[in-house]
C-alpha cells in the first residue's frame, strides 16, 4: 500500500523516472565514464593495429625464412652427409680420415 502511494505521488509530481534510472543516467553522462569509454576505445584500436602489424611482421619473417634459410640448411645437411660418407669410405678402405 505504501509503495503504491509513493508511485502515485511520483507520477503526480511528474517524476516518472525512478531513483535508479536517474542515478544511472547521471553516471552514464559523467566525464569519468566518457573518458573511460574513450580510453577503452583507443586501447581497442591500438590493440587491433598491433595485432595486424604483428601478423604482417610474422608473415614477412616466415616467408623470408622459407626463401633464405631453408635452402641453406638443406645444402648444409647435404654437405654433412657427403662428409660422413667420405669418412665411412675411408675407414672401409683403411686410409686414415682427412681432418
Amino acid at each position: 500500500m505504501a509503495s503504491q502511494s509513493r508511485k502515485a505521488a511520483a507520477i503526480k509530481s511528474g517524476d516518472e523516472e525512478g531513483i535508479l534510472a536517474r542515478v544511472s543516467s547521471t553516471v552514464s553522462q559523467s566525464t569519468v565514464v566518457y573518458h573511460g569509454k574513450k580510453a577503452a576505445s583507443n586501447s581497442a584500436y591500438f590493440t587491433k593495429r598491433l595485432v595486424l602489424s604483428t601478423g604482417k611482421a610474422a608473415w614477412y619473417l616466415g616467408t623470408s625464412f622459407l626463401v633464405l634459410a631453408v635452402p641453406f640448411f638443406i645444402t648444409y645437411d647435404r654437405e654433412q652427409q657427403i662428409t660422413e660418407m667420405e669418412m665411412q669410405n675411408a675407414s672401409l678402405l683403411g686410409t686414415p680420415p682427412a681432418k
